[in-house]
Order: C-alpha cells, then sequence, then structure tokens
C-alpha cells in the first residue's frame, strides 16, 4: 500500500486510474485490508481524486470508498471523517451513469450501518438525487439508487419520512411491474422499509396503488422478490385494521395463504406474520383466513419447519386466530393444532422463545375453546406440564357442569380418572378448578376415580372374607371377633305336686 499511495498521484492518469482500482480490490477482500488503508492516510487522497474532473479517476476513487465503508461502522465514519460525502453526492449529477451508479452504491454502503450516518448523507443531499437517478434509464442505476434508498429509509421514521417527502414513492410505484427481478427486489425493499414505521407511511404506500400489484409478485420467479413483496403486506396490515382490511378487500388474503402454501424456509416468514397480523384485529378478518384456507398450511409450517422463529412466528399467528371466539378456537383445534404445540412446548430442543409462544397460543386457543371432543383429546396423548394442564382444566370446569353430554362423555373416555390424579397444591389455581370440575358429578364417582380407591374396596373386601359369619346367617363385619353364645344350662328336676287341700277337695 505504501508502493500505491505515490501512484494516486503519477503524472499517467491510467496509472492513477489502475492504482485505485488495486486499492478497491484490496478494500473489499477483507476488513483489516480497509483498516490498513485508512491507516496509511490513503483515503484523503482518494478524496481529492473525488473533486477531480476526470470521471475515470472519480469513479475509480469511489470505488475504495464504497470497499472501505461496506465493512463496518467505525470504517463508514472514517470515510464520512474524511469528507467523502459531499464529493460522492456530486457523483450524482455526473454525465456518466457508471459515475452515478458507483456513487450511489458507496453513499448506500456508508448509510447502511447507523442512523447518524444516514442523516449524514441525507443532510448533504443525497435523497432528491438518488430519486432522479431512480428514473434513468440504465438498469443497474436503478438498482443502486433504490437500494440506497432502502438503506437510508430503515433507520428511523424521520429518515423514512424524508425519503417520502423526496416524491419516492410516487416514482418506484410503477416499476413493480418491471421485467427486471433485481429492480424489483429493490422497489419492494424500499416499499415496506418505508411503511414499516408508522400509519402514517404505510398509507402514502397505500395511496400509491401498489395494492393488489404487490400480490402479483407473490408468484415471481424470483426468490427475493417473493419474500420482499410479502413484507410489504406485513408492514401495511400490521398498523390498522383498516389497512388490513384493505389488504382483505384487495385479495392479499388470498394471495398470502397461497404463498404460505407454496414456499418454504425464511421466505414463508413475512406471509406467516402478514396472516396473524390481519387475523389479530377483528373476529371477521380472523374468520377470512379460516375462510380462505389459511390453517393447513399453518400447521404444515408448525410441524415441517425447521428453524424455530419460522416456527414461533406460526404459533403466534395460529393463537391470533384462534382467541377471538368459541367458532375460531373449534376451526384451529378440529385441524390438530392444540397437540403439535404441545409437542414443540416440551420439546427439549425447542428455544426459549418458540416454548414462550407456543404456551401463549395454547393459552389463548383454550380459553375460547367449548368444543369438548378437542379438549379431552389432549388427555388421550402423553402426560401434559402442569402450566398447560391448568388452563384445560379451568376450560373445562366451566364446560363440563352445563353440559350432560360431555360430563358423561369425560368419565368414559377416561379424563376424569386422569384429573383426579392430578397432583395439585391445596389453594392452587389448579386445585380450585379440579374442585370445581368434580361438583359438578356425584360423590360416589369422585370417590370411585380418586386415586388408592380400589386398593381401599380391596382391604375392605379382603377383611369381609376372613371373616366369620353369626349366628343366623349374619356376617361379622370384618376386624370383629364374633360374640359366643351363651353356655346352655341342665334342666332343674321336676317338683312334686303340692298337696291339695280338704277344702280344695271338698
Amino acid at each position: 500500500m505504501q508502493l500505491l499511495r505515490p501512484l494516486l498521484l503519477d503524472s499517467v492518469p491510467n496509472i492513477q486510474q489502475t492504482a485505485a482500482l488495486a486499492l478497491s480490490r484490496l478494500a473489499g477482500y477483507s476488513e483489516e485490508l480497509s483498516e490498513a488503508i485508512v491507516h496509511e492516510n490513503i483515503l484523503i487522497q482518494l478524496v481529492y481524486s473525488l473533486r477531480e474532473q476526470n470521471r475515470y479517476n472519480k469513479r475509480a476513487a469511489a470505488s475504495v470508498v464504497r470497499a472501505i465503508a461496506k465493512h463496518s461502522a467505525p470504517l463508514a465514519q472514517a470515510c464520512v471523517d474524511a469528507g467523502a460525502v459531499q464529493p460522492l453526492v456530486l457523483c450524482l449529477e455526473e454525465f456518466d451513469p457508471a459515475v452515478k451508479e458507483v456513487g450511489a452504491w458507496a453513499i448506500g454502503h456508508i448509510a447502511r450501518h447507523t442512523p447518524d450516518l444516514a442523516q449524514t448523507v441525507v443532510d448533504a443531499g443525497a435523497v432528491s438525487l438518488l430519486v432522479l437517478c431512480v428514473q434513468e434509464p440504465e438498469l443497474s442505476l436503478r438498482r443502486c439508487a433504490a437500494a440506497t434508498l432502502s438503506d437510508i429509509a430503515k433507520h428511523t421514521p424521520e429518515l423514512a419520512q424524508g425519503i417520502v417527502d423526496a416524491g419516492t414513492v410516487p416514482f418506484i410505484a410503477p416499476l413493480l411491474t418491471h421485467t427486471d427481478a433485481k429492480l424489483k427486489r429493490e422497489v419492494c425493499a424500499v416499499l415496506f422499509q418505508i411503511a414499516k414505521h408508522t400509519t402514517d407511511l404505510a398509507e402514502v404506500v397505500v395511496a400509491a396503488d401498489v395494492f393488489p400489484r404487490i400480490f402479483t409478485l407473490l408468484k415471481d420467479t424470483d426468490p427475493m422478490v417473493r419474500r420482499n413483496a410479502a413484507s410489504v403486506a406485513r408492514e401495511v396490515c400490521k398498523h390498522s385494521p383498516e389497512l388490513a382490511q384493505l389488504i382483505v378487500a384487495t385479495g392479499g388474503v388470498a394471495a398470502l395463504v397461497d404463498n404460505v402454501s407454496e414456499v418454504q424456509g425464511n421466505e414463508r416468514l413475512p406471509g406467516i406474520m402478514a396472516l396473524g397480523y390481519i387475523a389479530a384485529f377483528t373476529e371477521a378478518l380472523a374468520l377470512t383466513v379460516i375462510a380462505s384456507n389459511g390453517l393447513p398450511p399453518l400447521l404444515d409450517a408448525l410441524k415441517n419447519e425447521i428453524e424455530d422463529h419460522i416456527k414461533s412466528a406460526t404459533a403466534w399467528t395460529l393463537g391470533q386466530i384462534g382467541r377471538h371466539s368459541p367458532n375460531h378456537a373449534k376451526a384451529v383445534a378440529e385441524i390438530g393444532v392444540l397437540p403439535q404445540l404441545v409437542l414443540l412446548f416440551i420439546s427439549k430442543v425447542s428455544s426459549e422463545d418458540l416454548q414462550t409462544k407456543c404456551k401463549k397460543a395454547f393459552k389463548s386457543i383454550v380459553d375460547r375453546l367449548t368444543y369438548f371432543p378437542a379438549l379431552d383429546s389432549l388427555f388421550q396423548g402423553p402426560p401434559l406440564p402442569e402450566e398447560l394442564m391448568r388452563y384445560i382444566v379451568q376450560q373445562l370446569s366451566k364446560i363440563i357442569p352445563h353440559d350432560n353430554d360431555a360430563r358423561t362423555k369425560f368419565v368414559t373416555s377416561g379424563g376424569f380418572a386422569k384429573v383426579q390424579q392430578l397432583q395439585a397444591e391445596p389453594g392452587s389455581e389448579l386445585r380450585e378448578y379440579i374442585d370445581t370440575l368434580n361438583k359438578a358429578y356425584p360423590v360416589e364417582i369422585v370417590h370411585y376415580y380418586s386415586p388408592g380407591y380400589s386398593e381401599i374396596l380391596l382391604q375392605k373386601l379382603t377383611g369381609a372374607k376372613a371373616g366369620k359369619e353369626s349366628p343366623g346367617g349374619k356376617q361379622t363385619p370384618p376386624g370383629k371377633q364374633p360374640t359366643p353364645p351363651p353356655a346352655l344350662k341342665s334342666p332343674a328336676p321336676p317338683k312334686s305336686p303340692p298337696a291339695k287341700s280338704p277344702k280344695a277337695k271338698a
């Protein structure tokens, strides 16, 4: 690098450009080499080259700045401290599209790291020039400009508002129908980075008539286009019931359900969360997800996805769907969601977040579930942990006293016996729910299914057989010795008749 630095000042322009190209490739290779370029004070000379009129030198110098700034926030800050931002912004005004492209690229790498760096770029006047670059005919320049706008907008609502105030959305929204996949990818990224911050910004995106054009991109051949399009729908619908209703009205639920059904892995995540946000607001919106056949692909994701964070999002979505009413909870329970939530909760390989999401979703669904067969089926599987059993017993204590059929079936299925086997501490919530449930049954049934009652009966039966029968065929109570009969006395000799008196004879 010490040998390359003098070449940047060589009298032959081609040598200057080639030296800058070498530095660019070195800086792009690793963060350590980029730090070495900064420490050798080469960056200051590169900034000087950015101010020259030679467009080739500008392009080469901007490439080095881009390669240095991409690694970390301190290196990007070093580029700012060297005074590179303003010359880079001036590159956006150049006639040569290649200079504009590398300038936009370097500005994006500076702005992507922190809000302060992005604000520095905005203060230098880059946003309005980037919006102009999006409208240029060169395809690669459009991509770089859109990606840079996305890097600026992602940090804070204020920065996103600055992007909107520059009139960005109306210019980039028509590009959703462009044939180039990379451009559509970047345009979708700009839209969801803007929409994610506030309701007002999301409404700006909606006002640009991006729906239902976004939903056609959910079937695009490019995976990143599909994922970014689903992210736009997710970020818009999460803010308010009105925006969620707009997604539903434009056919968004069916498109999102198809997306979740057809894709796998991380590409599934935005669609799953979008369905959860839609279902969370009202019963009618949740019913729309159910009516659009959205539950089977969600259950498939809960069973078959590998990543825990995808399963966590799916569990949360299912909880949002089932928490509204008994009908919603029944629809979720009938397809077998509850046993799967139990398996993930008790699994030792599940992350803490996944276990928490499964527990909350299980509680949300069970608290609204009045469909007895779904509750009773949970007792037929492996033993449930007490944290989940408490919710089931609590719900059964509300249903059983008012449903004669359920009261009978709960005994014959063996569920009632399993409830009696629970080890509940006196005074605990679980004990209270069990006592409430027991009051709906006769005392004899409660005793019969209580643990140890059969042994008590067996002991009584064994003691009865050991006892002897008392006179008159009456059996002696167990544990008591029979009383011996009294001894028989010998009869007394007969007495002689008394003498008759003369008076009696007369």
